[in-house]
């Protein structure tokens, strides 16, 4: 146990591999197609916006400081698929990624959030990213450590230990494995029988080996998984899981929270405590242990700050709530003030964090919002000038719902007839069932209130509400077909009727 645990010390581990993918434009707009119907122009920006970054990390010398990245505005109503772009586009980078809500963020003196923290939580998720993957690193070194502590409690490496913590267990009328007695016997006999001296020791310990040998094989095969053992492990101070004080309102006062949790959660002693656990599960209660002892912290930090600041993207929503002219008083007095503050965060900014200072010189902002009230224009000119690419994105047509219905590897009706198979039944659907549920979330959207492609979840659950219902006690059949008949009869009354439609659907 100790000579491998100085091995791994002296060994230097080696950097995380980088999940950051490299896709060219063309690549990254064919993947965006799987999930998203149409916006072509919206995919083609965030594609060239995505492909700049790898491109300036390419570029040498001081030029690569210079290049700033084109931050992005999708302009279009609600449910026509901004906010699915972005977070589609997070995972084929492999990116830092965040999505916050514009209208969360106050100004400074006010109740609510300051808009620092938006980089703050980026922080906190480019750490989680590139701990995940060092963990991925060390968890085969981490899983022989955790196999030789497991050792160390089933039979010790010294058989004198190994007789005295029998003597403990039955002390504690804790009835040992019948295994580990016989093998424990078979050491004290050979014990008993040699002459105390230098050889007998020898022989003893290499018994000690040999039964050590067998049980590590035990461990890796999982074949003592379910048995029992007695574990010490280290109990987090009650500090760490108390929240000291709640964000007030401007100035990093979360931030300041956070950190002095932390200290205070540093400063408490660590408790441990005994707990009898099955071997399977104490072997990956060491693993995290382990683990975390093998990651080293400061290389950790300085990665992920490294790809917050040059690779993560902020997907500011709902941007189009803050843009309007400030009035005297009443809820929207701090507008104009929001984007004052998010202002030199978006132009370039240092922000302190409990893992460091992060820059946002190069961190890609995307904001988008329906502008239905107010206009890009109502934006500070500031605020206009930091986003320069502005993309509209278009509503969605009735053949655009048909292809939103069927196309996409997440489609709608797919995630119907994934959830009934689970229930043994196989629904379908017909093409003339199809272009009905389209014409009918078209119908509505238009006459009632257009919410995109939200609509097709209303028109769907109300459609197959029954049906779900009654399955699996009433209906027993095992294929059901929906056609245009069943999709008229359930939907027409109710989009006949315009109030009933305006509360149904």
């Amino acid at each position: 146990m100790e000579e491998l645990a100085t091995s791994l010390e002296t060994e230097i581990i080696e950097k995380p591999k980088n999940s950051l993918k490299v896709l060219t434009p063309h690549e990254i707009v064919r993947e965006l197609d799987k999930y998203i119907i149409g916006q072509h122009n919206a995919k083609r920006s965030v594609a060239i916006a995505l492909r700049n970054r790898w491109r300036r990390q390419q570029v040498e010398g001081s030029m690569r400081e210079e290049i700033m990245p084109n931050n992005i505005i999708l302009i279009g109503p609600t449910g026509v698929g901004k906010t699915e772009i972005a977070r589609r586009l997070a995972k084929l980078s492999g990116a830092p990624f965040i999505k916050v809500e514009a209208t969360k963020y106050t100004e400074v003196g006010y109740v609510g959030r300051d808009v620092e923290s938006m980089v703050r939580d980026l922080a906190d998720i480019s750490v989680m990213m590139v701990r995940s993957e060092m963990l991925k690193v060390v968890e085969e070194k981490a899983r022989d450590i955790a196999d030789e502590r497991l050792l160390d409690i089933l039979i010790p490496s010294s058989p004198t230990n190994g007789m005295k913590k029998m003597e403990d267990m039955e002390m504690l009328d804790i009835k040992p494995f019948d295994f580990i007695m016989k093998a424990q016997e078979e050491i004290k006999k050979q014990a008993e029988e040699i002459p105390t001296n230098g050889e007998a020791e020898k022989r003893e310990a290499a018994a000690n080996q040999r039964t050590r040998t067998r049980f590590r094989k035990k461990i890796k095969s999982g074949e003592i998984d379910d048995r029992e053992i007695e574990i010490e492990i280290t109990q987090m101070p009650p500090i760490a899981s108390m929240q000291i004080m709640g964000p007030i309102g401007g100035g990093g006062m979360d931030e300041i929270a956070q950190n002095l949790q932390d200290a205070m959660s540093n400063m408490m002693p660590k408790k441990t405590k005994f707990r009898r656990t099955t071997i399977k599960e104490a072997r990956q209660i060491f693993i995290q242990e382990e683990s975390a002892k093998l990651i080293d912290q400061e290389a950790l930090t300085k990665e992920a700050i490294n790809r917050a600041e040059n690779h993560g993207i902020i997907f500011i929503d709902e941007i189009d709530k803050i843009a309007g002219k400030s009035k005297e008083g009443g809820p929207d007095v701090s507008r104009e003030g929001v984007q004052r503050d998010l202002l030199p965060i978006v132009e370039g900014s240092s922000v302190g964090s409990r893992h460091g200072v992060v820059r946002t010189d190069h961190i890609l902002f995307i904001a988008s919002g329906a502008f239905h009230v107010s206009k890009p224009s109502d934006l500070i000119p500031e605020m206009q000038g930091r986003f320069p690419i502005r993309v509209e994105l278009e509503s969605l047509t009735q053949d655009d719902f048909v292809k939103i219905l069927t196309q996409p590897e997440n489609a709608l009706l797919k995630q119907y007839i994934a959830m009934l198979k689970a229930e043994g039944v196989e629904i379908e659907f017909t093409e003339d069932s199809i272009a009905a549920i389209a014409r009918i979330a078209f119908e509505v959207n238009e006459s009632v209130e257009n919410i995109g492609a939200r609509r097709l979840h209303t028109i769907l659950t109300t459609l197959l509400e029954q049906i779900l219902f009654d399955v699996p006690d009433i209906i027993n059949e095992k294929h059901i077909t929906i056609s245009a008949e069943i999709v008229n009869e359930k939907l027409e009354k109710i989009v006949r009727n315009r109030d009933l439609s305006r509360y149904i659907l």
